[in-house]
């Protein structure tokens, strides 16, 4: 018999052993087999398909991406070169020219050019910019993608919105832009923008939609702009802002020149209304119900029992306008436009703006904290509106 200590020194040596040979079984089994491939992760996918996206929108949009080219004549009068009593006598001037080649008071013109961006809407050479890109020029030219070069004329603009339309004649088949629904916008999504900063042709710069309807830029009249951090700089101005669909979502418009990434677009919802009426009479009709508006305060809303700053506040209501002819007064608050309602006043100058003339609408309004409605009928927005409140005759 074993004693104790030799049965366990027998099971130590046995348990060693085995471990041993299991360790030398693996190292046969598996010593030169190949390691498992290794599979894509999903990000690394994500990021590809991506950047697919991005080149596609890019190789199917640029070449509707126009450079606008524009040539203004400055001209200025120098002064007389001798001042005095004599200085428009004809001897004098004819001096003058003889050795200085100029006469005292002579009239000269020079060049300034201007650059711009622009976007092709329609096969027949419509292309939509800014205004100010084309305003006071005397010669327009458009330069496609490909390089080559026509003579633009300018067919109609809308200093209210800074859009305008330029037409050239086309000698090739063109690639048009469509133009996607800006009410649909959600600020995150990729945002592209391509244009011709500083002369830079076919730059593509991309960013996201930074806002919706920012209003009170300062730019003009009728502002719902969407705002990006997409690169944008002088030259970008009436290129396209696009979306990842390749659809025009706005027109590039202006910067905040002290600021960094702070873009801002025309909705694509508005360039589509004012083009069409551009390309069809060159000009802008408007609808307009006749008063001035002021913003709704909190301190307002709460003096006036109003539960939010949810409308616009009647400021003026002009003689012989529809709000006058229907009944509406100052201190009034507009609160739905044909059961739409009413954010802010930059609101309602819009859906009013957008409303067909002649069409009768209702307006809710709150007055004297009863809500009530009136019926008016949308007139045709004048030019102006005079000092004494009367609309100018056309």
């Amino acid at each position: 018999m074993l004693s104790k200590t030799g049965r366990a020194a027998i099971v130590l040596t046995a348990f060693f052993a085995f471990s041993g040979a299991g360790f030398w079984i693996h190292a046969i089994l598996y010593t030169g087999r190949p390691a498992p491939p290794q599979t894509v992760t999903a990000p690394v996918q994500g990021a590809d398909t991506l950047q697919s996206a991005f080149v596609s929108v890019a190789e199917r949009v640029r070449p509707a991406v126009v450079h606008i080219g524009t040539v203004q004549v400055a001209r200025s009068r120098r002064p007389p070169a001798m001042p005095g009593p004599f200085a428009d006598d004809p001897a004098f001037k004819d001096f003058f020219d003889q050795f200085f080649g100029r006469g005292p008071g002579r009239r000269e013109e020079f060049h300034q050019p201007g650059l711009g961006s622009g976007v092709i809407i329609d096969k027949r050479g419509y292309v939509l910019t800014n205004l100010h890109v084309v305003r006071g020029a005397d010669g327009v030219t458009v330069r496609l993608a490909s390089k080559e070069e026509f003579r633009g004329r300018v067919v109609g603009t809308d200093a209210k919105t800074d859009l305008a339309v330029v037409r050239f004649e086309p000698t090739v088949p063109l690639t048009v832009a469509s133009l996607g629904d800006s009410d649909t916008l959600r600020v995150g999504e990729w945002a592209i923008a391509i244009g011709n900063p500083f002369g830079l042709d076919q730059t593509v710069t991309v960013g996201v939609v930074s806002a919706t309807g920012r209003s009170d830029v300062g730019i003009a009249t009728y502002e719902n702009f969407i705002q990006t951090d997409a690169s944008i700089n002088p030259g970008n101005s009436g290129g396209p802002l696009v979306n990842l669909k390749g659809e025009v979502i706005g027109i590039n418009t202006a910067i905040v020149a002290t600021g960094q990434g702070i873009g801002f677009a025309i909705p694509a919802n508005m360039v589509r209304r004012i083009t069409s009426q551009l390309i069809d009479r060159g000009r802008v009709t408007r609808g307009w119900i006749g008063v001035a508006m002021q913003p709704l305060t909190p301190e307002l809303a709460q003096a006036l029992g109003l539960p939010d700053t949810h409308g616009a506040v009647v400021a003026r209501v002009y003689p012989g306008s529809p709000a006058a002819a229907a009944g509406l007064q100052q201190n009034d608050v507009i609160v739905t436009f044909e059961s739409t309602p009413v954010d802010d006043y930059h609101h309602l100058q819009r859906l009013s703006a957008d409303a067909e003339v002649g069409t009768a609408v209702a307006v809710g309004v709150v007055r004297s904290r009863e809500r009530r409605t009136v019926q008016l009928t949308i007139a045709e927005a004048p030019d102006r509106v005079g000092a004494d409140g009367q609309t100018p005759r056309r």
